[in-house]
């Protein structure tokens, strides 16, 4: 697999991950019964004429199932980011998946860069959101992540090698 190709499988494996966040709670779903249809329905296919790109399972495994095992901190450390008049809960729920996706990437997924896991996920809030809801999103996030990974606004910009 080409970098570039490992890229784009990692940015695929992001975006079904939010999508696979919002099912869950949309109709009410778990994980074990989510990722499997996702990786054996979605990644890499076409539904109704839309083509789903190849995902690294891995990847997408991971941010959802540690996205579910870990809401209670996620849903913690996010509403901390928010104003006491606006708690998660009010949110809108394609932007508590996504929010939930990258939290769980940048408290917990070290191993990927925290300006990585925010352009990553800001991208993904442009595709699902307004501009003044992405923007949102994106303030959120920056809040979190200079909370909780100080030390990597101190360094050289992130490029994407990491998984």
């Amino acid at each position: 697999m080409s970098k570039r190709d490992g890229h784009l499988a990692r940015s695929a494996a992001r975006l079904a991950a939010v999508q696979a966040l919002f099912q869950m709670e949309l109709a009410d779903q778990d994980a074990e019964t989510v990722i499997p249809d996702f990786i054996e329905t979605r990644l890499g296919k076409e539904i109704e004429g839309v083509h789903y790109p190849p995902a690294d399972e891995r990847i997408f495994t991971d941010i959802v199932s540690g996205s579910v095992e870990q809401q209670t901190g996620i849903d913690g450390a996010l509403d901390r980011c928010l104003p006491e008049d606006w708690p998660l809960h009010r949110i809108d729920s394609i932007m508590r998946a996504l929010l939930r996706a990258a939290a769980f990437e940048i408290l917990f997924r070290h191993q990927v860069p925290v300006r990585v896991a925010l352009n990553e996920y800001t991208d993904i809030a442009h595709a699902f959101l307004d501009e003044r809801e992405a923007g949102m999103a994106n303030g959120i996030l920056n809040r979190l992540a200079r909370q909780a990974r100080p030390d990597d606004f101190s360094g050289p910009a992130a490029s994407d090698g990491a998984l």
